[in-house]
């Protein structure tokens, strides 16, 4: 239980000093999107929380709206969906800053299994599942970093939607149990760390 309180005031902490400090670049990334293209600024989705709960993620929208009608949930390198704007915010994962808002919200934390959307979590494994929703999920983890470049992979695939399916979500899943069973205040600083230089290096 202590650790969880630790973990939260971790995350309130540096959500909030983030939100903060990059305040500047949310508003001109929030400007730059509505000048690129039609839409709001800001994309939500329903994604599987803590405990199975359905929440919505805040995301800097990247596509045209109505995008999720016109293809696959997924995207990949090329997709022609993604706009101008989207396509430097989804290099440089700027996209998923607004999730600090999430993070406030208490619906994620800063490290954690990847929320997916709901028509994947069907694909979880029973155990593999239980243990994945008792934690909330994160704006990073171990996997996250790993499949930095998951776009340029499905791209190369005939049929992307099966290529995540069948062979990037069980590794990622692997991942994320790693994290799961070994999570620690001090991993979580790692992560971060790492995820932040795979970013800006």
């Amino acid at each position: 239980m202590r650790g969880l309180i630790a973990k939260r005031a971790f995350d309130l902490f540096f959500a909030a000093l983030g939100i903060v400090c990059l305040a500047p670049l949310l508003l001109a990334i929030a400007a730059f999107i509505k000048l690129d293209s039609q839409g709001p600024a800001f994309f939500r989705q329903d994604r599987v929380g803590r405990h199975g709960k359905i929440f919505r993620i805040h995301k800097f929208r990247t596509m045209r709206v109505g995008a999720e009608k016109a293809g696959p949930l997924i995207t990949r390198t090329g997709d022609s969906r993604v706009t101008r704007v989207g396509k430097t915010l989804r290099k440089y994962k700027l996209d998923e800053l607004p999730q600090l808002i999430d993070v406030l919200r208490g619906k994620m934390s800063l490290v954690g299994a990847r929320p997916e959307v709901p028509g994947y979590v069907q694909y979880y494994p029973p155990q593999t599942k239980a243990l994945l929703l008792a934690l909330s999920p994160g704006i990073t983890d171990p996997a996250a970093i790993i499949y930095k470049r998951e776009e340029e992979l499905l791209a190369v695939s005939d049929d992307p939607e099966r290529e995540y399916v069948e062979n990037i979500l069980p590794q990622k899943l692997r991942y994320y149990e790693e994290y799961a069973k070994h999570r620690s205040m001090w991993s979580d600083v790692v992560v971060i760390l790492r995820t932040l230089k795979e970013i800006f290096v």
